[in-house]
């Protein structure tokens, strides 16, 4: 009897082990697309996860990196050496119906899986990716 009771609270430690380790896994998509990074949101150097300002969010989908204010960004990359990229990239404006698109040219260099520099018409700006779990209810629909 005593036996099973340990073979039953060994059995119970494993599950809540299991569990603990299933509930932290990342589901997250895995880095890839144009620049190699994690898809989801960044936001600016010095800005905190849980309450960026508009202007301080990126949202990298695989194809581009869009702003809260632009959608459906498309990066043709021109030039590579090592890990910068110099592109020209096509966004739609998000807060209208039209489908023209406007195209700027960048510079993006990819720290690692997890941060970039954006650099457009000479002003460089550091993003850091942000979990959804840290993110405002709001973003995080988007970060999926």
């Amino acid at each position: 009897m005593h036996k099973t009771r340990s073979l039953w609270a060994a059995f119970a430690m494993l599950m809540a082990v299991a569990g603990m380790a299933m509930a932290s896994a990342d589901r997250t998509p895995k880095p890839g697309g144009v620049y190699r990074l994690k898809p989801g949101i960044y936001v600016a150097e010095g800005s905190a996860c849980s309450s960026p300002a508009n202007a301080a969010i990126r949202r990298y989908d695989g194809k581009g990196i869009s702003t809260a204010h632009t959608k459906a960004c498309k990066a043709t990359v021109r030039k590579r050496r090592g890990n910068q990229y110099t592109v020209a990239q096509s966004c739609m404006d998000a807060g209208t119906r039209t489908t023209s698109r406007q195209t700027q040219h960048q510079q993006v260099t990819v720290e690692n899986a997890l941060s970039f520099k954006q650099s457009i018409a000479g002003n460089m700006t550091t993003y850091h990716y942000c979990p959804i779990r840290e993110l405002p209810p709001g973003l995080r629909k988007a970060a999926r």
